[in-house]
């Protein structure tokens, strides 16, 4: 039996910026590495909510526009000039971010979430956030569900990405996948678990299995997509 009446026709999982483009129903953009792990993060840390943008530009200006707004983002893994924080969840923990709007751009993540116009509910999604996101589309109905595994760059595939896609999928179709299974695979085929591209402290936020309480909503207000907490029924 399926949760929450999903069928492995319902489902369906992609790859890159043009998976999300047009699909319609529910969109799950994936970017663990780490995108949507630290928007999570900060999210919890107390953060009002994160405003996605394409590019740099646009989100200066939108946090000179944006009393006690930051900007947080990467361009090739690094903090751009200018802006308040990195891409990384660890710079998040302890923060002192309470009610403040984080601007968020992204090489990948940030993508896939303005590509999904189609759209009528979109999440971004992360293992940290995994079950709590399952449970949120349950809540929401038996619209089609898209999953887009966002990799790097729109040309190659990511395997954390991948594996946290498969995951979901697994979970709303009901089954169990070992999340300790799953960690491992990740940890051991991923490219960018080498800790000489990615922080020992980001690695462990990232695969901090359902340590996020809530699912990441993205809507869209006065044309611009922003991120909340969305807490699913028990």
């Amino acid at each position: 039996m399926t949760r929450g009446g999903f069928t492995a026709e319902s489902v369906s999982v992609g790859s890159f910026s043009d998976a999300a483009r047009g699909a319609p129903g529910t969109v799950v953009v994936i970017d663990v590495f780490r995108a949507f792990t630290t928007a999570a993060v900060a999210l919890a840390q107390g953060a009002g909510r994160v405003v996605m943008v394409d590019d740099l530009q646009q989100a200066l200006d939108l946090r000179a526009r944006t009393p006690g707004s930051l900007c947080i983002g990467e361009r090739g893994g690094l903090k751009p000039p200018g802006f308040d924080f990195g891409n990384s969840p660890a710079e998040f923990r302890g923060a002192d971010i309470a009610g403040r709007t984080l601007i968020q751009t992204t090489s990948n993540g940030t993508r896939g979430i303005l590509a999904a116009r189609g759209a009528a509910r979109i999440y971004a999604g992360a293992l940290v956030t995994a079950e709590a996101t399952v449970r949120a589309i349950a809540a929401g109905g038996h619209d089609p569900v898209r999953i887009v595994a966002m990799g790097q760059k729109d040309s190659r595939r990511t395997e954390e990405d991948e594996i946290c896609a498969l995951y979901l999928r697994s979970r709303l179709l009901g089954r169990h996948p070992d999340r300790a299974a799953t960690c491992r695979l990740i940890e051991t085929m991923s490219t960018r678990s080498d800790t000489r591209r990615l922080s020992k402290a980001d690695l462990a936020s990232c695969l901090d299995f359902d340590s996020v309480p809530f699912a990441v909503r993205v809507t869209v207000e006065d044309g611009l997509h922003v991120a909340q907490p969305e807490f699913p029924p028990a």
